[in-house]
């Protein structure tokens, strides 16, 4: 089965500076790619040339095994990061307008916007102005813009911000469908939690080079496990004083236990069971957060 989305050693350069060096990576069909960097890592520019606005300076990129033609544009969606719906303009206007520009008749974008919007139950956005509504569903406006003409490669910049956690919850459950349903989604994001759920492989970029990439949890087992989670009915003393634990930090339901080897795990149980009743025991993988700070340093926007 040809790969949907193929990135091959793709460069792109703006005068003296190298905005994305020599990227690869595929997104198969039902899967959602994360593609993760701090700004100006070049995920944006990577997103752009996939979507066909600007050009590769090197390498290629193809979709469904050919390279880029006007027509494969209209089987691709796009949510920015900058939301671009017009202010002024009603909704059902504009939305049916895009998906006629991406190859709908005007019946199939009118049956489309209307199932998005029940989807989503505001059907009575359909007459209203973007200027209208609230910036959480300005951006569920944005998203149905990217999705209602049925695209079979979706690009998602910052899908989830602005929202509040029923949207965020509801534009989950959302992108998760259309993966089911066989949409390849390359997916960025500055929220390492949203990857965790969705993706199973991703690229971290770091300053124009990729510093990372594969499949999430064969990159997690790479990784030591430093943090034991400990929780007792009552207390338990000494713990600071077993050989392979650093840090000892009392929590609400007990402890967070900083270790350097995780061969101290079994004392530490045994010393729990033995001084209190174990409510709980996890020996934690590292989060993406935590791999993410390691490659890439600490993020200052």
């Amino acid at each position: 089965m040809v790969t949907p989305l193929m990135l091959d050693k793709v460069m792109k350069q703006f005068g003296e500076k190298t905005a994305v060096n020599e990227i690869s990576l595929q997104v198969e069909a039902g899967e959602i790619y994360g593609l993760l960097g701090a700004n100006g890592a070049g995920k944006t520019t990577t997103m752009r040339m996939v979507l066909g606005l600007i050009y590769p300076d090197d390498g290629r990129i193809l979709y469904h095994g050919k390279p880029f033609s006007k027509e494969l544009q209209g089987g691709m969606g796009y949510l920015p990061e900058e939301r671009g719906l017009y202010p002024k303009v009603k909704v059902s206007d504009q939305i049916k307008y895009l998906a006629k520009l991406r190859g709908m008749t005007e019946a199939e974008a009118e049956k489309s916007l209307r199932y998005w919007l029940d989807r989503f139950e505001v059907p009575e956005y359909y007459d209203k102005r973007i200027e209208e509504l609230s910036k959480g569903n300005q951006q569920k406006m944005g998203f149905i813009a990217a999705v209602v003409h049925k695209p079979k490669i979706l690009i998602l910049d910052e899908a989830f911000s602005g929202l509040d956690p029923v949207n965020v919850e509801l534009l989950k459950a959302t992108v998760k469908e259309l993966r089911d349903e066989g949409t390849s989604i390359l997916f960025s994001t500055h929220r390492m939690e949203h990857v965790e759920e969705l993706c199973r492989n991703i690229t971290i970029l770091d300053r124009s080079n990729t510093v990372l990439q594969g499949n999430l949890r064969d990159i997690k087992k790479r990784y030591p496990r430093e943090e034991i989670l400990l929780y007792t009915t009552g207390e338990v003393n000494g713990l600071e004083l077993l050989d392979g634990v650093e840090r000892v930090e009392r929590k609400e339901r007990g402890y967070s236990i900083r270790i350097s080897d995780v061969a101290v795990a079994k004392s530490i149980l045994r010393k729990a069971m033995d001084e209190s009743e174990v409510e709980h025991f996890e020996i934690k993988e590292p989060t993406l957060n935590q791999i993410f700070i390691r490659e890439v340093g600490e993020v200052h926007e």
